[in-house]
């Protein structure tokens, strides 16, 4: 005989822009490590893997709390139907 099981905890409240933001200001700080560096011409392409995670990161920025707030208004919606 199994026991029953227990309920599912409720989800964790994070911050993620804050988490977005932190990612963010790590690639800003390669890319002008790597710009005060002097790189061989056959690493430069480091550089543009850091502008790549810096614009991703922006817009992780921009993005994650329009995610959020759409996420609360379809809980809402169900809350409401339910």
């Amino acid at each position: 005989m199994t026991r029953p099981r227990r309920p599912d905890p409720p989800p964790l409240r994070t911050n993620d822009v804050r988490v977005a933001a932190a990612g963010t200001a790590a690639w800003a700080v390669a890319l002008v490590v790597l710009l005060i560096a002097d790189l061989p011409e056959h690493s430069r392409w480091w550089l543009w893997v850091c502008v790549a995670g810096l614009v991703i990161g922006l817009f992780g920025t921009w993005y994650v709390p329009r995610l959020q707030a759409g996420r609360e208004r379809q809980q809402a919606t169900r809350d409401i139907d339910a």
